[in-house]
């Protein structure tokens, strides 16, 4: 029988304090994480944790889903190769992470296993309780509490057909690898929106029987960039500062003024919906003050460098009774990325 469970990590400022976990039901589940960590170090380890937690049910196929683009690519693409260089990158760079990429290339090794790319926060339920677990990791370590590290894996017999038949149901518009080693794994490129995924993507993964499909970054290495996580909006660092700017947004975060301080940098200023500039400490209170209000409906617009060490994002803000369009610019401060302005304009 296949074993599915999603996957996913956490770090709040990236980095910052970080999580990760592995959601395959209520009974079984699994979380950690790090005092100081970012995004990817959570995605490989909840993904390396989760074929350790299953090294004893080698022979049942494993269905892992990730909303890491970087993750996926590692396995698929990019490790042969650093692997054939010692680790190196193209340009002769050491390969970030690579402690967990080695243990996760040895754990990978003769299992039967298919990755399948879901969007993050768009309501999958599996990836959504990874999401709220790792979530949930890396706020105990920034609160300096105890995480709950879940009970692991529990799985009996009777649970073996339930696992197999959530295998069974791929989504559209997501992306599915599959293979027996990680050597040896392709990745299939997101279907086109409205298509359904290919029925042979619905058969549990065969030991030896591995898809090679043509897709756009095939001719490509991998790219240069930070340790932050890919969510597919087209830029991995733009990718990561939408993150952070939606964190921003939730009633759970607004509430604590130690999470928001960490988001912003110490000349935060902005432009309210009133058109009145506001400090950071005006700000901070406010956050605070309306954080159990509905945050409303958020509609990513654009969003992209501005210039070195500088990203803008721009999206709508919407709900009962109003709409606003938000401009907001993240600088990168230290080793993290701090929203430095933003502006919120009513739509008349």
């Amino acid at each position: 029988m296949t074993i599915t469970a999603a996957a996913d990590g956490s770090a709040l400022g990236n980095p910052g304090p970080a999580g990760w976990a592995w959601y395959i039901d209520e009974a079984n589940w699994r979380a950690g994480g790090w005092p100081h960590g970012t995004n990817n170090m959570g995605e490989l380890m909840a993904v390396l944790d989760l074929l350790n937690a299953t090294a004893d049910r080698a022979g049942e196929p494993l269905h892992i889903l990730c909303d890491s683009q970087y993750v996926i690519n590692s396995v698929t693409k990019w490790m042969k190769g650093w692997k054939r260089r010692g680790w190196k990158k193209a340009d002769g760079k050491p390969v970030l992470n690579v402690d967990l990429l080695k243990q996760l290339d040895a754990a990978l090794a003769g299992r039967t296993y298919t990755f399948e790319w879901v969007k993050g926060h768009a309501g999958h339920e599996l990836n959504e309780a990874a999401d709220v677990r790792a979530r949930a990791v890396a706020t105990a370590f920034q609160r300096g509490l105890e995480p709950d590290s879940g009970p692991g894996l529990t799985l009996g017999s009777a649970a073996a057909p339930v696992i197999a038949a959530q295998a069974s149901r791929p989504a559209a518009g997501r992306a599915t690898a599959s293979g027996t080693t990680a050597s040896d794994t392709t990745e299939l490129p997101p279907e086109a929106p409205g298509h359904s995924a290919p029925s042979a993507l619905a058969e549990a993964p065969v030991a030896g029987r591995h898809t090679a499909e043509p897709d756009l970054f095939s001719s490509l290495e991998e790219p240069a960039f930070d340790d932050v996580q890919e969510l597919g909006t087209g830029s991995v660092e733009t990718d990561a500062v939408v993150t952070l700017e939606r964190e921003l947004l939730e009633p759970a975060v607004r509430a604590d003024p130690s999470q928001v301080s960490y988001l912003l940098h110490p000349d935060f200023r902005q432009v309210s919906s009133t058109g009145q500039l506001q400090d950071r400490d005006t700000a901070l209170a406010l956050l605070e003050e309306g954080a159990q209000s509905p945050a409303g409906t958020f509609e990513l617009l654009d969003a992209g460098r501005t210039g070195a060490g500088a990203l803008q994002v721009l999206y709508r803000l919407s709900g009962a009774g109003y709409s606003a369009v938000v401009s907001s610019l993240w600088e990168r401060h230290g080793d993290r990325w701090r929203l430095r302005f933003r502006q919120s304009t009513p739509e008349r």
